[in-house]
């Protein structure tokens, strides 16, 4: 039998309690910056002793600089605080077409993107990306690179940063993180794109709801899910695959080998078969071109769209009857059209809200393509400011 030591459990919880404080405190200077020590305490609640200590220690580690004095009426004029924008984020966006590297200081700025295709497997994935980030770290002189994020259109394992499930990049399952992290000596963080973005609006946006979806609309449907704060992953990472939930059996195939998915129906790569029909699409011809010819009125375009729309807000049905959430993000270039085909998808979801239910707030992010890059530095950020399960209030 184990026995119990007193003294052994005060240690431990000095020091949980003491790291939750400095992710408290950090936390602070992240959304309130530039703010004093004083108001640090004050928001806090914590002695001025212990801000003190912890401000002296992330100080220490640059991960905080004293900036300009403020001014009061009387007595001494206090020191603000905040984020030293010289540690930074390499930022990787992987899409079935092309693959996006950025750098961001931790405040979510970015002063760097390069885009290239995306290659047909993960061996020259992984040595194109290897390449791009040791190229990243030559030019990071003076700066402390924190670590690697990534997204990926689809499902990874949780722990290990292993591709699992990801139909339409058609890749096999492999492991992204391991390789990237011995060529470059880097700490690696991989997610799903639907669940980085979600953690991008809650640290970027301040989302105030702890009941939250995010759908990502592109050449497929991806959903990310946060339930009381904790981003949900499931038993094997696989949580929030609704865009392969059938909506009928005997639909047209869809890449991960089932018919009639949602995505089959309510993504681009839907809308241009919408609009095609039997006829060839022309080389170069894509989503954009699409919701461009909407937008100047061509009668084809606009129904091939709000056919897609519809089975858009037909299949958020499941999610607001399964889940119940008090916020739905939809992230993709649609958005850009959201007047001519967001309240169509906002109609379909009120259709059929169940007995006693409210609907939830639909939030279409004008993201112009950052808001899976503003993800992966989440995924970094979360390490010292959050936890893995819960994100910061």
């Amino acid at each position: 039998m184990r026995t119990f030591s007193p003294a052994r459990l005060q240690v431990a919880s000095s020091e949980v309690v003491r790291d939750i404080n400095r992710r408290v405190v950090l936390n602070l200077i992240r959304t309130r910056q530039p703010l004093s020590r004083a108001d640090l305490a004050r928001l806090s609640g914590l002695q001025r002793s212990t801000i003190s200590s912890i401000v002296e220690e992330l100080i220490e580690e640059h991960w905080v600089l004293e900036g300009p004095l403020g001014r009061l009426p009387r007595g001494r004029r206090p020191t603000f605080l905040r984020l030293n924008d010289d540690r930074v984020i390499i930022g990787v966006d992987i899409r079935p077409i092309q693959i996006t590297v950025a750098l961001a200081d931790v405040n979510g700025k970015f002063s760097s993107q390069e885009a290239f295709a995306t290659p047909s497997g993960p061996d020259a994935g992984i040595a194109a990306l290897i390449e791009r980030i040791q190229r990243l770290l030559a030019n990071c002189q003076g700066k402390k690179v924190e670590g690697v994020g990534i997204t990926v259109p689809g499902r990874v394992e949780p722990g290990t940063g292993r591709l699992i499930f990801a139909p339409n990049l058609k890749w096999p399952a492999c492991d992204l993180r391991t390789p990237i992290e011995k060529a470059t000596g880097l700490e690696v963080a991989v997610e799903n794109a639907a669940s980085a973005c979600v953690l991008a609006s809650v640290w970027f946006d301040h989302l105030e709801e702890r009941d939250v979806v995010a759908i990502t609309v592109s050449e497929g449907i991806g959903t990310g899910i946060l339930i009381n704060g904790h981003l949900a992953r499931g038993l094997c990472g696989m949580a929030g695959e609704f865009g392969h939930v059938p909506v009928d059996p005997e639909g047209p195939p869809c890449g991960c080998g089932s018919r009639g998915c949602w995505e089959v129906y309510g993504s681009n790569r839907a809308a241009l078969r919408y609009y095609f029909e039997s006829t060839t699409q022309p080389e170069g011809f894509g989503f954009l071109e699409l919701l461009n010819l909407a937008a100047q009125g061509e009668s084809k375009a606009v129904r091939a769209l709000e056919t897609m729309a519809r089975y858009l807000g037909r299949g958020m049905r499941m999610i607001v009857a399964g889940l119940n959430p008090e916020r739905i993000l939809v992230i993709g270039d649609l958005t850009r059209s959201w007047e001519l085909f967001g309240p169509i998808i906002e109609a379909e979801v009120r259709a059929q809200v169940l007995p006693g239910g409210v609907p939830p707030k639909l939030t279409p992010v004008h993201e112009g393509g950052m808001a899976r890059l503003r993800g992966t530095v989440a995924l970094v950020l979360q390490k010292h400011f959050g936890t893995n399960t819960e994100v910061p209030a």
